[in-house]
């Protein structure tokens, strides 16, 4: 239960619903109180939601619980770093980076909060004075200037926008985290009757007709407008971002990954939102999945998609990282795959099978599966490696079912070579002789028959039919000593199949029927179904019949 609520709690916090993530991760704690994952899953919630004196108390109990795990102290610095308590937020990523000195989330929110302390050093000595734009953003009135002002009229559509207001009206204080946003600017401007510019031009012109040209498709114009914003306003990072995305388009592949990097660099001088560094870096990832050739190009890019996912866990950068993994291990197969060879490595095998030399026949047929995953031959031989195992230890029972271990790993192997080639039928004799070994006898009889249906003179299907039959009658005439019968009575108890026959409540009554009335006894045996399931019963030794 305390998993499920987890899952949900983590997939709400993927799709930026921390309120629903912190419940469901709350849920999970009541659960499983002393999960510290629990905790740290919480602490992330609370802090993205900017309820930091909680995402603090969370992160301190994850490290209560477990010490010794780094990316508790990464919760506890992060916590701090937003209370503002900037030499605990040091104190805690260092502890962090004891644990894991290679942590790069670690080593990224110590320079965060080195930067920080520094900062607000600065800012005490400087003595700033209080903030006097408070009384701007009071009242109603507000809303009736921006909406009557044409150019941040527009900006009242954008909930992003709407919410950073109220946010401002509601902590003026708050202003100073918004000042990076030029609708932010150019609305306080509007506010103050003060008209805001830098450089002499106006910047967020150039960004909505660099996207209004982007829509069209006409790119040319788009990077020279973007290139015109990032010239008036060099710490909008946004600009960047978006000339890249342009690039990635044109194909321009080199120059989006140096628009990204720029974007990343000059974001962590302006400490900007940490969403906006994970974009730049997604689309440097993006970029370089395009321009891979081969597997080992894709690792860049899976690399800076994990880069990415620390800043800021987002479900696209997640799915785009899955993906270059995914394409990585194609091409890596692809690359491997060599039939040549892989018919070298098998007949180097089969010496080794012959000078009965397994465990190193093993390697050959497992490197000539790697460079040809689809040779039924070499699944048949495996197949028959295990089965071997078993013959040379039947002698002794006792070692016999030692090395029984690598007798289902056979079975798998001759399944996987009949799956191949449903005709080859040295496949379904590897098989039918693994049911054999493994005591499955009417398993194994099933098999031989259906291999004969593809080979009718095969003379090993002949002959496995033919040993399952003896089998068979053995078991019919509970011709088994004593610790026999009860050994395959245990085997056989662990057979679904047979768990379902003696579950079943019809056969329950034929079974006592058998025992107590003939007559219906009788009627019993004419039904093929009934006899059928009887005749598993006395294969397996539950039954016998007098």
């Amino acid at each position: 239960m305390a998993d499920e609520a987890k899952a949900k709690g983590n997939a709400a916090f993927s799709s930026g619903d921390f309120n629903t993530a912190v419940k469901h991760f709350t849920e999970a704690i009541n659960l499983s109180p002393s999960n510290h994952v629990l905790y740290s899953n919480r602490s992330a919630a609370y802090a993205s939601l900017h309820q930091y004196d909680s995402a603090l108390s969370d992160a301190k109990k994850t490290v209560d619980l477990k010490p010794d795990w780094s990316k508790g102290y990464s919760r506890l610095g992060a916590a701090h770093l937003g209370l503002h308590q900037y030499e605990d937020a040091v104190s805690g990523y260092k502890k962090g980076l004891e644990i894991d000195p290679n942590n790069e989330a670690l080593k990224s929110g110590l320079a965060d909060a080195q930067s920080a302390a520094t900062a607000s050093a600065s800012r005490a000595r400087a003595a700033p004075p209080p903030n006097l734009f408070g009384d701007a953003f009071q009242g109603p009135e507000m809303w009736a200037k921006l909406t009557a002002d044409p150019t941040t009229r527009v900006f009242l559509q954008k909930p992003d926008f709407v919410k950073a207001m109220q946010e401002i009206q509601r902590n003026p204080s708050k202003l100073n985290e918004h000042l990076q946003d030029q609708r932010v600017m150019q609305a306080l401007g509007v506010l103050l009757n003060v008209k805001f510019k830098a450089g002499g031009g106006d910047d967020m012109e150039e960004k909505e007709t660099g996207n209004d040209a982007y829509k069209k498709k006409d790119f040319e114009t788009a990077i020279q407008h973007y290139t015109k914003a990032m010239e008036i306003d060099d710490e909008d990072i946004s600009y960047i971002t978006n000339r890249a995305a342009v690039y990635l388009e044109m194909g321009k592949y080199g120059d989006c990954i140096k628009d990204c990097e720029k974007a990343v660099e000059r974001g962590r001088e302006l400490r900007a939102d940490y969403k906006m560094i994970a974009k730049a870096l997604t689309r440097k990832g993006t970029a370089l999945v395009k321009m891979a050739k081969c597997s080992k190009d894709y690792e860049p890019a899976i690399e800076t998609f994990q880069k990415a996912l620390t800043e800021h866990r987002n479900p696209d950068t997640l799915k785009k990282l899955n993906d270059a993994e995914k394409a990585k291990k194609e091409l890596e197969q692809q690359e491997y795959f060599d039939p040549k060879i892989a018919d070298e490595e098998r007949e180097k095998g089969n010496e080794c099978f012959k000078q009965q030399k397994y465990p190193e026949a093993v390697k050959h047929y497992t490197e000539s599966l790697r460079r040809n995953p689809k040779d039924p031959k070499v699944y048949s031989v495996l197949a028959s490696l295990s089965v071997t195992n078993a013959e040379k230890a039947y002698s002794n029972r006792a070692a016999c079912y030692t090395k029984l271990g690598a007798l289902p790993e056979g079975l798998k192997d001759a399944e996987k070579c009949i799956e191949l080639d449903p005709t080859f039928s040295k496949g379904y004799t590897r098989k039918g002789a693994v049911q054999f070994f493994m005591k499955e006898y009417d398993k194994a009889l099933e098999t031989y028959q259906e291999g004969l249906k593809h080979d009718p003179n095969n003379q090993e299907l002949l002959d496995g039919v033919r040993r399952c039959v003896e089998q068979i009658n053995r078991a019919s005439r509970g011709d088994f000593s004593p610790e026999e019968l009860k050994e395959r009575q245990a085997k056989a108890m662990q057979d679904p199949e047979i768990q379902n026959i003696l579950s079943d409540p019809v056969m329950r009554q034929v079974l006592v029927d058998f025992q107590e009335n003939p007559k219906a006894a009788q009627e019993h045996t004419k039904n093929p179904m009934v006899m059928n399931k009887i005749q598993k019963l006395v294969t397996a030794g539950i039954v016998q019949l007098r």
